[in-house]
């Protein structure tokens, strides 16, 4: 089965390392490289962190906007849970959630699923690419939405951009690059929407 190792953030600044380091810590599932390619509005995808409770929510939530994160949507409870989501300096919008709408005790610090959502426009045709480049898929809800099953750091779901964009908080439009690259063992590859594969190994930090 295809595994995610890490995505790698192309960032223009090289300070973007403190604020990771600051705000999430997520080791070497989150890389960053520099770059200055031409971006704006929406880039097409979120970062998820899911967490076991609204009192990890609430400590990420406070770390990322102390380091520099702006909110997008303050945290709440939901019909699923419990969740908010940030927008980091380098322009790299996080949800950041909870199935759990109530606390059993003080913040864990523990980051139970990092999530990748691309929002694409066309799910059932990117769930189908993504299906012959060897991935399984472990939920799908026709046209809507798409989770693989996961077998790596970094678990991958499929949404519609105009929906993706919604939860987010933010418009749909966007134009440029995705300032995203996706490290795995399918190989290097561009899917239908403009996404970067490339192997595991060839991701590199700034």
């Amino acid at each position: 089965m295809t595994s995610i190792a890490s995505v790698t953030l192309e960032v223009a600044d090289p300070a973007a390392d403190r604020f990771y380091s600051a705000a999430f810590g997520l080791g070497d599932r989150l890389r960053l490289r520099a770059s200055e390619a031409p971006t704006s509005g929406f880039r097409g995808f979120t970062l998820s962190l899911v967490v076991p409770q609204p009192a990890d929510v609430d400590a990420l939530v406070e770390a990322a906007v102390r380091a520099g994160a702006t909110t997008l949507k303050p945290a709440a409870k939901s019909l699923w849970g419990y969740g908010g989501v940030v927008q980091a300096p380098d322009g790299t919008i996080w949800q950041l959630a909870s199935s759990s709408k109530k606390n059993t005790g003080p913040a864990t610090g523990r980051v139970d699923d990092f999530v990748l959502l691309l929002g694409v426009e066309d799910v059932k045709a990117s769930k189908q690419f993504y299906v012959d480049h060897g991935l399984a898929v472990g939920k799908s809800f026709g046209s809507k939405y798409v989770e693989f099953a996961a077998d790596g750091p970094v678990k991958l779901a499929l949404y519609k951009r105009r929906g993706l964009a919604k939860v987010a908080g933010v418009t749909p439009d966007g134009t440029g690059s995705h300032r995203l690259t996706i490290g795995s063992d399918a190989g290097q590859f561009t899917d239908p929407d403009g996404f970067t594969w490339t192997t595991a190994s060839q991701s590199a930090s700034v």
